[in-house]
């Protein structure tokens, strides 16, 4: 009898997914970040126009980001379960409309000199619609691209999504970075801060169009070809799947801490700590950015040679040690020295999200492998990342010990590192060169 993962390469060789929908799957978590890290860098734009400035603002700011964050398990249950029974197609196409109407809205939403705090509850109420449509976003994204990858090539295929996610944090950086330089402090108030969030609605519209044009995963061609389509993922995925729930769990903490607290929250880090202006933070956190998008696939590459395992160890240790030291740089106020701080910490981040994407999605197989993804990764990424950036400057406020946020990294690495050293590898083995033939 044949397993699940040769029956899947059966129905994957019968129907193949074409580059263009892999590569429509990798680029569109564009979008997702484009979004999340707009909301961060523009976070002290938004504390002004919504909240009413001051310190106590950025932290309401910062609190509502948290809160949106917490819906994103809600959201990838929800779209896993729609991954899980109905395609992995389908989940796309749904949760890239909901965001797409989310992102216009808030683009559209009257400020608090025009009505008052009400202003800030809607944004709020905005940003949980939207968290709860990413929630299905990049669990979806990852599971497609694993699935539809040749067993050599998925860490540089899932990296892919990483990567693209960068591109949108870039973009997200770099269009916030442009608004605030071009316009004045008043324009920006009154009308300056909607164009980022206007070009994000018509980004996603456009990956909604284009994701209509993706083929089905083979491996869920392979479930409804052999019925094993669960009916109910979530309880399946609790049934089966309890253990690689918390793997993906740990390994997705490490990622969404080193990559909110080490990347999006830096901005706010530089211009709190008095380091740089506002818009030098936003430049300089683009460059960071950059950074992230040449070293995704080099990682990808590299855990598809040595294993997912010895990455996820080395990075580990690495975001244990860093941090602190690279954040203390960061707060001495020379831009060189921010500069570097700033590049080291998405290096690492843009590592550890490289192998995570990967790591995460093959601790599952194809039954229930969305939902499984939603239960711990997501989870991870609500708690490590929703709310980190906002207890790291809760605590640069209440210590005014500039390696807080660094050491909070640490924290988190040193507690996953045994769950790493234990986890088994799960990158397909490479067979062994052919012995070379004697010569006759």
């Amino acid at each position: 009898m044949k397993s699940p993962q040769e029956r899947a390469t059966e129905v994957s060789q019968a129907h193949p997914v074409s580059r263009a929908s892999l590569a429509i799957a990798a680029f569109s978590t564009i979008v997702e970040w484009y979004d999340f890290t707009l909301y961060l860098y523009f976070a002290t734009v938004l504390s002004r126009v919504f909240y009413g400035g001051g310190k106590q603002s950025l932290l309401i700011t910062l609190g509502g980001f948290a809160i949106a964050y917490l819906m994103r398990p809600f959201g990838a249950i929800f779209f896993g379960s729609i991954g899980d029974r109905l395609g992995r197609r389908h989940m796309l196409l749904i949760s890239v409309a909901l965001m797409t109407a989310a992102m216009l809205a808030t683009g559209l939403l009257p400020t608090r000199a025009q009505i008052g705090p009400a202003a800030g509850w809607l944004l709020l109420l905005l940003r949980c619609v939207m968290g709860f449509s990413v929630g299905g976003e990049y669990t979806g994204v990852v599971a497609y691209l694993l699935e539809g990858a040749r067993p050599q090539r998925r860490g540089l295929l899932a990296s892919s999504a990483s990567a693209a996610s960068e591109v949108g944090a870039l973009l997200a950086v770099g269009v916030s970075a442009l608004t605030v330089s071009a316009v004045s402090e008043a324009a920006l108030a009154s009308w300056g801060w909607r164009i980022p969030f206007l070009f994000g609605a018509a980004l996603a519209g456009s990956v909604g169009i284009a994701r209509s044009r993706m083929h089905e995963s083979p491996e869920f061609k392979r479930q409804q070809a052999d019925g094993t389509v669960p009916t109910e993922p979530l309880a399946f995925a609790l049934r089966h799947h309890r253990a690689g729930i918390a793997r993906a769990f740990s390994i997705s903490a490490l990622g969404s801490i080193t990559y909110y607290v080490g990347i999006t929250y830096v901005p706010a880090f530089l211009t709190s700590a008095g380091a740089l202006t506002e818009a030098a933070a936003l430049w300089l956190s683009t460059i960071a950015a950059v950074v992230v998008i040449l070293v995704t696939p080099l990682v990808g590459i590299l855990s598809d040679r040595i294993g997912r395992r010895p990455v996820l160890i080395i990075l580990c240790l690495g975001s244990a040690t860093l941090p602190i030291s690279m954040f203390s740089l960061m707060a001495s106020g020379s831009h060189a020295q921010a500069l570097l701080g700033a590049c080291a910490l998405a290096a690492l981040a843009g590592a550890v999200s490289a192998v995570g994407a990967v790591a995460t999605a093959e601790q599952f197989p194809g039954e229930g492998r969305v939902t499984g993804l939603a239960l711990g990764a997501t989870m991870a990424t609500a708690v490590f990342g929703g709310l980190t950036p906002y207890l790291a400057q809760l605590l640069l406020e209440r210590t005014r010990w500039a390696m807080a946020p660094g050491a909070m990294i640490a924290v988190v690495a040193l507690a996953v590192l045994p769950v790493f050293v234990m986890m088994r590898e799960t990158a397909p083995i490479r067979s062994a060169k052919p012995p070379r033939r004697a010569a006759v």
